[in-house]
C-alpha cells in the first residue's frame, strides 16, 4: 500500500497588539502555506467573527470534496474516451452548529454540469459520476455523506450561480 504525506503551515497573521487577550480583540486571519504554492489568505467564517473576503475552511473543505471528484471524474471520462469540454461545479454543503458551540458537516452535494462533444457521451459521462465518488480521497475521508446530482449535456454550460 502506498502513502503519500502532505505538509502544510498555518501562520496565524491576526494578533492586533494585544494577542487573544479578549474574544473579541483578535482577528481570525491566516496564512496558509504549502511549499512553492501560491499562499492562500484565511480567516473564519463571517459567523464566528471572520472577514469575509478571505477563505474559510468550511469552503475550503467544500471545494477540496468538488474538485478531488472532478479530478477522478476527468480522469475517468479520459480512459473511457469521452471528451469533456466544459465542467462546472455548484457545490453546496450544511454545517449544523449546536447550542454548545461545537458543530459538523451533515452533508455535502455536488452539482456538476458537464458539457460533453456527442449526444452519444451523455449516457456513459452521467455513470462515470458514480466512479468518480467511490474513488475520490477526500469523500472517502469525511464522516458525512457526499452526493451528486449531475448534469451532461452537449450544449454550453450555464456559469452562473
Amino acid at each position: 500500500m502506498k502513502q503519500h504525506h502532505y505538509n502544510t503551515t498555518i501562520e496565524w497573521t491576526g494578533n492586533r497588539g494585544s494577542g487573544t487577550d479578549h474574544y473579541k480583540n483578535y482577528e481570525r486571519s491566516h496564512r496558509i502555506i504549502i511549499g512553492h504554492k501560491a499562499d492562500i489568505e484565511g480567516s473564519s467564517d463571517p459567523a464566528f467573527r471572520g472577514d469575509a473576503s478571505k477563505h474559510n475552511p468550511e469552503d475550503l473543505l467544500l471545494a477540496s470534496l468538488s474538485s478531488c471528484h472532478m479530478l477522478w471524474y476527468l480522469h475517468f471520462c479520459a480512459v473511457d474516451n469521452i471528451v469533456v469540454e466544459e465542467y462546472i461545479d455548484h457545490a453546496t454543503a450544511v454545517m449544523v452548529e449546536e447550542e454548545n458551540g461545537k458543530g459538523s458537516f451533515k452533508e455535502a452535494i455536488l452539482h456538476p454540469i458537464v458539457r460533453v462533444k456527442t449526444a452519444e457521451m451523455i449516457a456513459p459521462a452521467l455513470a462515470l459520476h458514480r466512479k468518480a465518488s467511490e474513488y475520490c480521497f477526500i469523500a472517502n475521508s469525511v464522516n458525512f455523506q457526499v452526493s451528486h446530482r449531475p448534469t451532461v449535456q452537449t450544449e454550453a454550460v450555464n456559469r452562473a450561480t
